[in-house]
């Protein structure tokens, strides 16, 4: 299998491209010539970002500003949606909290579980029908490492990833011979190659430089990933051993530590 050819009359749709991952796919994709619908929270910033893909690459990209964790904004899109030609689709918004679930802010959570997860299911749904009538297209939903253990001090992140993680592994076999893939992304810590030492968090000043996956060979990776049809992705050395970690060694004994290290991050 290999990615959808760009066509003038098809859109790549992807959240959370204002920064990160999102945003990485994005300026990779728009490379590549696919005409972009990027949607994220801050309007001016995505703006600027579809405004200089435009002309950078020659393409048409459309911002969407639009709040996932919220219902009615998801109802207004997931609409829309059903109304293009999606020949892409890459859910890679989300937010975390960390520290003792009964502590956090319960709108946060709620916010949390909306844009990781409901966002997922909901946008996912809403561009199948599409695809599975032409029999061509690409989903990528993000879920995380994260989501393959319990890890106290962390139960909501890890609550909506391994849900987002389960659901997309089973949609690829779902999926097979109909001419449309799933694959899921299931990153460990990823960052920028360069993060100034201020803005460094506890978790930045404890894992080696070396271990990282940068934003841009997190895409690279899930992009050729995605243009062979293949289930899972999961870029970067310290990513491949929490993978390894988590389906070998007992929970008993990794998700104390895991809890640990995540409560003092919050």
């Amino acid at each position: 299998m290999t990615l959808p050819t760009p066509h003038p009359d098809h859109v790549v749709v992807i959240t959370g491209a204002s920064q990160g991952i999102g945003l990485a796919m994005a300026k990779d994709l728009a490379r590549l010539g696919h005409n972009l619908v990027l949607i994220a929270r801050r309007a001016e910033l995505l703006q600027h970002i579809a405004d200089e893909l435009s002309t950078t690459h020659q393409i048409t990209a459309q911002a969407y500003p639009c709040d996932l964790a919220d219902a009615q904004a998801r109802t207004q899109l997931v609409d829309e949606l059903q109304q293009w030609e999606v020949s892409m689709l890459v859910n890679s918004a989300g937010i975390a909290s960390f520290g003792p679930f009964m502590d956090q802010d319960w709108d946060y959570e709620q916010n949390q579980f909306g844009l990781n997860a409901t966002a997922v299911f909901e946008l996912t749904r809403a561009v199948l029908p599409g695809m599975l009538a032409r029999r061509s297209g690409v989903i990528c939903n993000v879920g995380s490492a994260a989501g393959n253990m319990p890890i106290p001090n962390n139960a909501t992140y890890v609550f909506t990833k391994a849900g987002v993680n389960a659901f997309t592994e089973a949609l690829h076999y779902e999926l097979r011979g109909t001419g449309v893939s799933a694959t899921l992304l299931a990153p460990g810590p990823v960052r920028e190659a360069l993060k100034p030492e201020a803005e460094r968090s506890i978790v930045d000043k404890v894992v080696p430089d070396w271990l990282w996956t940068t934003y841009e060979t997190c895409s690279q990776e899930t992009l050729e990933a995605m243009s062979k049809g293949k289930r899972r992705v999961v870029p970067g050395p310290l990513g491949k051993a929490m993978d390894t970690i988590s389906a070998y060694a007992p929970t008993a004994v990794i998700s104390p530590i895991a809890g640990w290290f995540y409560k003092k991050m919050a």
